[in-house]
């Protein structure tokens, strides 16, 4: 058969020393690849989701708060950070009004240097209690690239166990393999009978 008969057999371009392991291999490190892409994209539409949902969200808690002039009252002190902060912040006992003519007086958390008698900005909800402050840009950026990049890494990591799983496998079944080939070349190469294999058997 000349080389024109044996493109035209059907089985051009095959590689003869290829095993099917081998194609194994390949196939399931371009289902990586394929997952890695999946992860990116997912990654991305998470952290635009988590971003649509914050924004939302930041904006009602936006339209609660006011932020108003407090005047401090007495000197300052620390006391620990809300969690999960493990600081020590400084505040002063304070005085403000919200809304108009309502007084307050509270603690509230001020600059490091503060003296009594000066004014410090404080956030109070609608009533006129202290309250937290809206989150800002980079709060609302920082959690949605978390959130985007705590998808990706679930399906890069779920990925990479099946292929390494995959690989075992397959490198188990083809180590079992060359052992039963080898069971049954060895003694012809080596000119070793086989157990089960008399002087006279051809």
């Amino acid at each position: 058969m000349d080389a024109a008969q044996h493109h035209g057999n059907g089985k051009t371009g095959g590689n003869p020393l290829r095993r099917k392991a081998d194609r194994t291999r390949t196939r399931l490190r371009v289902a990586f690849a394929v997952a890695c892409l999946i992860a990116v994209f997912c990654g991305v539409a998470a952290g635009r989701d988590a971003w649509t949902d914050s924004s939302r969200a930041a904006r009602t808690v936006a339209s609660h708060r006011h932020a108003v002039t407090a005047t401090t009252v007495g000197g300052t002190g620390y006391r620990a950070a809300d969690p999960p902060s493990k600081t020590t912040i400084t505040v002063a006992p304070a005085t403000w009004q919200y809304p108009r003519g309502r007084t307050h007086t509270g603690t509230v958390a001020v600059p490091a240097k503060t003296r009594k008698g000066d004014t410090v900005r404080v956030w109070v909800d609608d009533r006129g209690n202290v309250a937290a402050p809206p989150p800002g840009r980079a709060e609302l950026v920082t959690e949605s690239l978390g959130l985007g990049a705590a998808a990706a890494t679930a399906i890069l990591l779920a990925s990479g166990v099946l292929l390494r799983v995959g690989l075992r496998i397959v490198d188990a079944r083809t180590a079992r393999a060359w052992e039963s080939e080898w069971a049954d070349v060895e003694p012809v190469w080596t000119g070793r009978l086989r157990p089960d294999q008399g002087a006279d058997d051809g």
